[in-house]
C-alpha cells in the first residue's frame, strides 16, 4: 500500500483512501473504526462473497432488474473476487457490525471499482456501476451475509472437512484390518480388563469418525437453505419476486452443491440454528478425535515405563534436554485442535442465541468460528492419519507380556466355577505374584488342564464367548 491517497465522497462526506486500493469510503471508515484484533475472514468466506455478488448480478440481469452490460461487468468483477484474486482488498476484522454489513459494503465497493476500471473509469468514480444501486441490487447485508455464511460453511464442510475425515477413516480402517488378530489386554476404568484385539480398538476409532461424517451430512441440508431474498427484514422488499429461486439456481450451478431458497427468510436471517447444528456436529467430532488421540497417546506411552503397546513413530522432533526422546506430538496437536473446536462451539452457541426479532447480530463471530473449526479439523485429521496412524506399529512382545500377566483372564472361569472362586484365584495370584493357573491349582478350584482349556484369550475376544457381564 502506497502513501498516496485519493479523496472520495459519499453520503457521509469526504474521506481519503489509499490510492491503489479497490475499496471505497464505507470500507475505509470501517477500517479506521474497527481496530479490533487481528482476526480476518478466511479466503473461503471471501470466495463466498464473490459467488454471492456474481449470482446476484446474473439473477438481476436474467430478471430484467439490471442492464445486461452493467450486470456483466459486475459478474466478471465478482468472479475475480471468487477466484481469490483480490483477497487483500478485504481488510476488515471479524469484529464489526454484527450483521456483517461492513464486509458486504466492502464487497460492493471493491466489485464496483473493479467493474468501473474494466469499463475505463477511474477508481472511486461510482459510475456507471454504483456499489449500492447496482452491485447490491435487490439485496441487503441482512440476507446477503447469512447467505455468504451458508455458502462458505457448506463448501468448507463438503469440499474440505468430509474428505479429510474420509482420509482418517480409511487409515483407521486399514489398521483395524491389519491388527484384527492381535489379542491384547483390554482396559476399563483405566484398569486391566478382559482381552480385546488391537483391531477392535482401532475399529472403534474408525466408527467414531464414520459417525462424525454422517453427522455432518445430516446437518448439511439445513445449511444448503439460503436466506437470500429476505432483504432488510425478511419480507423481500425491493427485490424481484423470482429473485430467490433464480439466485439459488445460479449458486447451485456454480458450486455444484444443491442450494435452495429458505422457504422462510425470517428464520434464515433472525436465527442461525443450522450453523449451530453444524458446529455441534464438529464439536462431537472434536470429542471423538480427542478420544482417539488420547487412546493412541496412552497405548504408546513408554517406551519402558508406560503401556508401550504401540510404537509411536519418530518424527524427527525431540526433547530440548532429553536426548532421543519421542513424544506423541500428533496426538497433542490433534487434542489441542479438539479443545479449540469445543471452545468455538461455545462461541457459536452464544452468538446464535443472540437472535432478536428479525435479525441475529452475531453473524461474523458465528461464521468465523464455524470456518475455523472446519479448517482445523480437516488439517488435523489428515495430519494425524499420515503422520501417526499410518506409521504406528504394534509392540508384539509387550502386548503378549501384558496379556499373559493379566489377572482379568480369570473372568473366563466365571461360568465354570462361579464368581466367588474366581475372585479368590485372582486375589491369591496378585498377593503372591504368581500366575492365575498356579493360584487356581493351589486353591484346588481348577486343574491345570482345565485352566488351559477354559482360559484362552483368543477365544475371549469374539462374540459368542460365554462370559458374565459387568463393567
Amino acid at each position: 500500500m502506497t502513501n498516496a491517497t485519493r479523496t472520495e465522497t459519499d453520503s457521509l462526506g469526504t474521506i481519503d483512501i489509499p490510492a491503489d486500493r479497490l475499496w471505497g469510503p464505507q470500507t475505509e471508515r470501517a477500517r479506521r473504526l474497527f481496530r479490533i484484533g487481528t482476526e480476518r475472514f478466511p479466503p473461503g468466506l471471501i470466495r463466498a462473497v464473490g459467488l454471492q455478488k456474481q449470482a446476484a448480478a446474473e439473477a438481476n440481469a436474467r430478471l430484467g432488474e439490471l442492464p445486461a452490460d452493467i450486470a456483466a461487468a459486475i459478474a466478471a468483477a465478482a468472479g475475480e473476487v471468487a477466484e481469490g484474486r483480490h483477497d487483500a482488498e478485504f481488510p476488515l476484522p471479524v469484529w464489526q457490525t454484527g450483521s456483517g454489513t461492513q464486509t458486504n459494503m466492502n464487497a460492493n465497493e471493491v466489485i464496483s471499482n473493479l467493474a468501473n476500471r474494466a469499463l475505463g473509469q477511474p477508481l472511486g468514480s461510482r459510475r456507471p456501476v454504483h456499489p449500492n444501486d447496482h452491485v447490491n441490487r435487490g439485496q441487503s447485508s441482512n440476507d446477503s451475509f447469512p447467505t455468504v455464511m451458508h455458502v462458505a460453511a457448506a463448501e468448507a464442510v463438503s469440499r474440505r472437512l468430509i474428505p479429510a475425515l474420509g482420509v482418517l477413516l480409511a487409515s483407521l480402517s486399514r489398521r483395524a484390518r491389519d491388527w484384527e488378530a492381535i489379542v491384547k489386554i483390554g482396559r476399563t476404568h483405566m484398569m486391566d480388563a478382559v482381552p480385546v484385539t488391537l483391531g477392535q480398538e482401532a475399529a472403534a476409532w474408525a466408527r467414531q469418525v464414520e459417525h462424525g461424517i454422517a453427522r455432518l451430512q445430516d446437518a448439511l441440508p439445513r445449511v444448503l437453505e439460503l436466506a437470500q431474498g429476505g432483504t432488510a427484514a425478511g419480507t423481500g422488499l425491493n427485490r424481484h419476486k423470482d429473485f430467490p429461486q433464480v439466485f439459488a439456481e445460479i449458486i447451485a450451478a456454480r458450486t455444484g452443491l444443491p442450494f435452495r431458497p429458505n422457504p422462510n427468510t425470517f428464520e434464515g436471517m433472525g436465527a442461525h440454528d443450522a450453523l449451530v447444528e453444524l458446529s455441534g456436529a464438529m464439536n462431537t467430532i472434536a470429542v471423538s478425535l480427542n478420544k482417539i488421540g488420547n487412546d493412541v497417546r496412552l497405548l504408546g506411552s513408554g517406551p519402558r515405563a508406560g503401556f508401550s503397546e504401540l510404537v509411536i513413530p519418530a518424527d524427527g522432533l525431540s526433547s530440548s534436554i532429553m536426548p532421543g526422546k519421542t513424544n506423541p506430538t500428533q496426538s497433542e496437536a490433534l487434542t489441542m485442535v479438539a479443545a479449540q473446536v469445543m471452545g468455538n462451539h461455545v462461541a457459536v452457541t452464544i452468538g446464535a442465541a443472540q437472535g432478536h426479532l428479525e435479525l441475529n447480530v452475531f453473524k461474523p463471530v458465528i461464521i468465523h468460528n464455524v470456518l475455523q473449526s472446519a479448517g482445523l479439523l480437516a488439517d488435523a485429521a489428515e495430519s494425524f492419519a499420515a503422520n501417526m496412524v499410518d506409521k504406528l506399529e504394534p509392540n508384539h512382545a509387550r502386548i503378549a507380556d501384558n496379556l499373559a500377566k493379566s489377572l482379568m483372564l480369570v473372568t473366563a472361569l466365571n461360568p465354570r466355577i462361579g464368581y466367588d472362586k474366581a475372585v479368590a484365584i485372582a486375589k491369591l495370584a496378585l498377593a503372591e505374584d504368581i500366575t492365575l493357573k498356579a493360584a487356581a491349582a493351589r486353591l484346588g478350584h481348577v486343574s491345570e488342564a482345565d485352566f488351559d482349556r477354559w482360559v484362552v484369550p483368543a477365544e475371549m475376544v469374539h462374540p459368542g464367548t460365554t462370559l458374565d457381564g459387568g463393567g
